[in-house]
């Protein structure tokens, strides 16, 4: 299967939907900051993660920017951080 990497945030205005948007994400990628996913997906797994993220939303108040970054690299990603060094996670990404 070809998985590419995908970098999904969100803005989310209820605690109650924040926690919700949440714990699906840890499903499907790396939590890498505060409201901040990196996951690699396939075509499947992406049209999953964006429709159970839909139906948790309020479209009118919530946001969730889905950015692709290209194909999944079979190496560690190549991050640039500033501050304290970027840590992967060692379990990789799940996806239940």
């Amino acid at each position: 299967m070809n998985r590419r990497d995908y970098l999904v945030t969100y803005d989310i205005c209820d605690d109650k939907r924040l926690r919700a948007v949440f714990k699906t994400m840890r499903g499907y990628g790396d939590h890498v900051q505060y409201s901040v996913f990196r996951c690699a997906l396939t075509k499947t797994e992406m049209t999953e993660m964006m429709a159970k993220l839909s139906r948790l939303i309020h479209h009118h108040v919530d946001q969730i920017l889905i950015f692709h970054l290209g194909p999944h690299p079979e190496r560690k990603p190549r991050v640039r951080p500033i501050g304290r060094a970027y840590q992967a996670n060692p379990s990789g990404s799940r996806v239940f």
